[in-house]
């Protein structure tokens, strides 16, 4: 079960990744963007990480708003589960 979910963890995180950092691109050559709707889904199904990286990375969305807020919430709830689930797994 563990090996599932670090694939799974890896695979979300490099889509998230590289969905963050081909629409950086795309903004700036002026083509069709990914909706934001997409790159929140892909953080909060578990690529937060990933994004953030590329956020940092491309500093691709980092002050837009409410982006960057609903952006930091996802992050926030993730951490807060991975200590429950830290907690209850001991």
């Amino acid at each position: 079960m563990f090996e599932l979910a670090t694939l799974y963890l890896l695979a979300i995180n490099l889509v998230a990744f590289t969905a963050f950092a081909g629409d950086k691109r795309r903004a700036e050559r002026g083509e069709w963007r990914v909706p934001e709707r997409t790159l929140l889904t892909l953080a909060a199904v578990g690529g937060w990480a990933g994004a953030n990286v590329a956020r940092e990375i491309y500093r691709h969305k980092t002050r837009k708003e409410p982006f960057a807020s609903h952006f930091r919430l996802i992050g926030a709830v993730q951490f807060i589960l991975l200590g429950l689930l830290w907690v209850l797994a001991r």
